[in-house]
């Protein structure tokens, strides 16, 4: 893993396959650091072909903390959300645009010109956002569970709610305990679960950087997001959306608004699939991708 000097922050990040291959840029979801993409995953990736580049979003992992700015207000952020109003001036340290923009500096740092960009949950707000804001620099997007910020569709569950806003894990053990939890929540029941595998990735994420002050600032960012639909749209540029048909925390919806916003697109819903990665469904997945980024004019991007 290495860092990045990126839209003035740093970024930590690691790359898997040849640099010379087109590169494809993976975007994690709220509070997530970048070893939620699986090594396996990233590895199939660059099977396909690909220069796989993962990162840690601003607030999270090994990237830079916003601790300055202090914790947000969610309780009236939600309830503005909820009736409609605007945020409160300076509600939120940074916005998912300026997250875009970490990423694209990330393809800056690594000479990259253009890439491949799949983002899940929040990730895929960010890879929107991207390619609204930078369509030059994007090959193709996947975007995986994720929604337009539209609040009339993707809605999450009560249940959904009650998971993400629980009070974090007093220590390391109870985060281990917490993804069991969480994901019999929000994961789907069409695949098994392999408990003892969660455990060890919620233990080593705890070990590698537990920051949940971060998590809150980056969901500031999600609620207080406009929608992003009409400019959807305009973008001329591959597009594959794919959703668990059993998410509860993003409900099909958003990714069925997601595929009839951006012209052209491709909607994939899997079967029993929630809101996560089952380690089964990668094949599906990761091969949907690569026929995605296949229907771009591929051209050598750049190196430093």
């Amino acid at each position: 893993m290495a860092q990045a000097a990126a839209n003035g922050i740093e970024i930590e990040y690691e790359t898997f396959g040849e640099p010379g291959l087109p590169p494809l840029l993976l975007v994690m979801g709220l509070g997530a650091q970048m070893i939620t993409w699986d090594e396996g995953f990233c590895e199939q990736l660059a099977a396909e072909g690909f220069f796989v580049v993962r990162y840690d979003n601003r607030d999270t992992g090994l990237s830079t903390r916003f601790e300055e700015a202090g914790l947000p207000d969610l309780g009236t952020l939600m309830a503005a959300m909820a009736t409609g109003e605007s945020a409160p001036a300076g509600a939120t340290a940074y916005t998912l645009e300026d997250m875009a923009d970490d990423g694209i500096g990330v393809l800056d740092a690594l000479g990259l010109d253009r890439a491949h960009i799949v983002g899940a949950s929040m990730g895929g707000m960010i890879v929107q956002a991207m390619a609204i804001r930078h369509p030059g620099r994007v090959l193709s997007m996947c975007s995986i569970m994720s929604t337009t910020g539209d609040r009339s569709v993707g809605a999450p569950t009560p249940e959904a709610i009650g998971a993400l806003m629980s009070a974090p894990p007093a220590n390391r053990a109870e985060a281990m305990d917490r993804a069991i939890e969480a994901q019999k929540v929000i994961g789907g029941k069409g695949f098994p679960v392999d408990e003892e595998r969660l455990r060890q990735r919620a233990g080593r994420a705890y070990d590698r950087a537990f920051y949940p002050p971060g998590m809150a600032r980056q969901l500031a960012a999600i609620l207080t997001a406009s929608d992003r639909t009409p400019a959807l749209g305009r973008l001329a540029v591959p597009t594959l959306v794919i959703h668990g048909e059993d998410d509860p925390l993003v409900t099909p919806s958003g990714g069925q608004a997601t595929a009839r916003a951006v012209p052209g697109a491709e909607l994939l819903t899997i079967p029993g699939m929630g809101h996560d990665l089952p380690e089964p469904a990668w094949s599906r997945i990761i091969g949907a991708i690569a026929a995605n980024a296949r229907k771009a004019v591929a051209t050598p991007a750049a190196q430093a």
